[in-house]
């Protein structure tokens, strides 16, 4: 399942894209767009800055912006950088332990495939494609 801090990170690149190239986005206006509390929202930019996906200007007239085009981001990137893996079992998450049962393991087949559509499924998508309504 998504957190909710994977959905805010969605959301607010999405209000990122929605914005005019290169204007630095106040996070209070992101904010308040968003229907997202600021101090929530500011854990989650801080993981996306961190990542290199934004960029942040402090001071007056700072604010965030996109450090690609938007077509450039996919779903899964955003999120990937704050979900971490989105692995359906541990034994498939990057790093794991080999599972002692992984050669006899009947149901890894059936994780592994689920695991495949879902990260094909937001690999497919971009944030221009959900600031456009093509989704």
């Amino acid at each position: 399942m998504i957190s909710t801090r994977g959905r805010y990170a969605i959301r607010f690149m999405i209000d990122l894209a929605e914005q005019p190239d290169g204007t630095l986005v106040p996070l209070g206006d992101t904010a308040k767009r968003q229907g997202i509390s600021k101090k929530y929202l500011e854990i989650v930019v801080k993981q996306l800055v961190a990542a290199g996906m934004v960029k942040g200007v402090s001071g007056k007239g700072g604010g965030y912006c996109l450090l690609r085009e938007p077509h450039e981001y996919t779903a899964l990137e955003v999120l990937q950088t704050t979900e971490g893996s989105l692995a359906p079992v541990a034994c498939l998450r990057d790093g794991a332990e080999e599972c002692p049962r992984r050669d006899h393991c009947q149901t890894l087949p059936m994780w592994t495939k689920f695991d495949s559509l879902v990260n094909d499924f937001f690999e497919g998508i971009t944030i221009a494609d959900l600031a456009e309504g093509r989704v």
